[in-house]
């Protein structure tokens, strides 16, 4: 048996009075995904482990097995594997996102949804101007980069930006964790928040007099780095699951092309996939379908309802979730039903991200499982409501791939 996972970042929410209390999942119109839930059995799954912060890396690398408590990095060290950094020894990488910041606050985290080609241009002439032996720019996709600091100290405290919209962000810049130790041959927690604090203020000053931001509604006049890291020591999948062989990723996502690239997955890139609500959702099912004719197992991941949860906009968010069920669920399931060799398909989020809230949270996910000749649990939608009767119940961490790659 084959397996297919298919990930909607964020996708879970809260009720919403807008939507006569229902979440945005209960709300849209979804036949893909309550025919999952319909077919097959569910359940609700903590992806996030206590004492971590329910960002996606945590999510999920949790979602697919890992022990976070021996693995976690950080995002910067998987966004370096995704972009083709091979981090030395004495790298410490970090996620730097372009954004907005007006009157004091963090406006967004997205300095008005770059483009890639805007974002390259931008971090690059960045790395021109403030660049070194030591300090490292290098351009990810749209609004997510990476700065690596030569023997910077990982032992910080950075704010997600996507977490702190409308915040002051001088109360927000980096500080050294209290006690950080201090590691042979690598600078002090103290000196390398000292020096990112120093980058943040330079980048506002050389993008706030850059032509790019001439006349543009929503300026994009800051770097934010945080979540560093060293490299990770990750087994391949295959190692840990006898039923993967061979495994592919499928996102428009730096940190998830990250992910699989540790996991021993190939990355496949989709032309037109952009990590909005106007993403090549065809592409990504026929790409999905493509491999599952030769690999095993295959994580096919979506970012488009997270965005528009951390955006706050509630109508988007309900037209990203049924885009993914009309234009990339429903097409794989009438494709698969047809195939000889069974496929087991699975349908989840990562974590909450509530439409009015703008941030992530860390509650229990729903999740539902279909493959051919399962004993149905008797739930028929698929929501955060309808999971939470399922057949499995809620699972703890780490527990998910083992249930579903030993169906």
């Amino acid at each position: 048996m084959k397996h297919l996972i298919i990930l909607g970042d964020g996708m879970s929410d809260h009720p919403v009075e807008r939507l006569g209390g229902l979440t945005p999942l209960e709300y849209a119109s979804t036949p893909g995904m309550d025919m999952i839930a319909r077919s097959g059995r569910s359940g609700c799954l903590m992806t996030i482990p206590d004492g971590f912060q329910p960002g996606s890396e945590v999510a999920n690398s949790s979602i697919l097995g890992y022990d976070l408590d021996r693995i976690y990095e950080g995002r910067g060290p998987l966004e370096a594997a995704s972009i083709g950094y091979d981090m030395r020894p004495d790298d410490m990488a970090m996620r730097c996102n372009i954004l907005t910041l007006g009157n004091g606050i963090i406006t967004n985290h997205h300095g008005g949804h770059l483009s890639t080609a805007e974002g390259a241009a931008l971090i690059e002439y960045l790395d021109r101007e403030l660049g070194n032996d030591r300090v490292r720019f290098i351009p990810g996709v749209q609004y997510r980069h990476l700065l690596v600091i030569k023997g910077g100290c990982k032992y910080i405290e950075c704010a997600p930006p996507h977490d702190n919209p409308g915040k002051p962000w001088r109360t927000l810049m980096v500080r050294p964790m209290d006690s950080a130790p201090v590691e042979p041959g690598r600078m002090t927690a103290a000196e390398t928040a000292d020096l990112i604090n120093s980058l943040i203020l330079k980048s506002q000053e050389l993008l706030g007099q850059h032509p790019f931001n001439d006349g543009r509604p929503v300026r994009a006049n800051s770097i934010w780095p945080w979540s560093p890291g060293y490299r990770p020591a990750m087994s391949a999948l295959a190692e840990m699951y006898s039923s993967v062989g061979h495994g592919a990723v499928i996102t428009a996502v730096d940190l998830i092309r990250g992910i699989g690239k540790y996991a021993g997955l190939r990355v496949i890139d989709v032309e037109g996939a952009t990590g909005m609500a106007d993403t090549n959702y065809e592409g990504k099912a026929a790409a999905a379908l493509e491999a599952l004719r030769t690999d095993d197992f295959v994580y096919l991941h979506v970012e488009a309802t997270d965005e528009a949860g951390h955006d706050g906009d509630l109508d988007l968010k309900v037209k990203a979730i049924e885009y993914l069920d009309s234009r990339l669920v429903l097409p794989l399931l009438r494709e698969l039903s047809g195939w000889d060799e069974p496929v087991a398909v699975a349908i989840l989020p990562d974590h909450a991200t509530p439409v009015e809230e703008r941030v992530h949270r860390g509650e229990p996910v729903p999740f539902s499982i279909y493959y051919p000749g399962i004993d149905p649990d008797g739930v028929t939608s698929f929501s955060e409501v309808a999971c939470k009767e399922g057949a499995y119940g809620t699972l703890p961490t780490g527990a998910f791939m083992n249930i579903f790659m030993n169906l």
